[in-house]
């Protein structure tokens, strides 16, 4: 992952309802949630939501699926594990038993 890319989705989960409504879909892999099921857990009104969502969706972050009549949003968990894996590839100067704790912890999210 390029710096440019890693900021740009760094920036779009940098305010509350995108990094949670993020999270919720990441929870609902591989599923998805409906556009409407996010609206209705923000609280907030499909206008303002979706301009947050787009935001997402220009970051890759989140991939919209036509599925009948609906818009099911996901989780892109491959940038995901890029930005992720940018943020701790170079982790404590290449001294591996010092990340670990982190992927010790990762590993429980399966």
């Amino acid at each position: 992952m390029k710096s440019t890319t890693g900021l740009e989705a760094l920036s779009a989960l940098a305010h509350p309802t995108r990094l949670d409504a993020f999270r919720r879909l990441v929870r609902s892999e591989p599923h998805g949630l409906s556009t409407g099921q996010l609206v209705e857990a923000s609280g907030l009104t499909q206008s303002t939501f979706s301009s947050h969502l787009a935001i997402l969706v220009g970051a890759d972050l989140v991939i919209p699926e036509k599925r009948g009549r609906q818009m099911i949003q996901r989780a892109n968990i491959k940038v995901l594990r890029d930005l992720m894996l940018f943020l701790a590839k170079d982790c404590c100067e290449g001294r591996a038993e010092l990340c670990e704790p982190l992927v010790a912890e990762l590993s429980h999210c399966c």
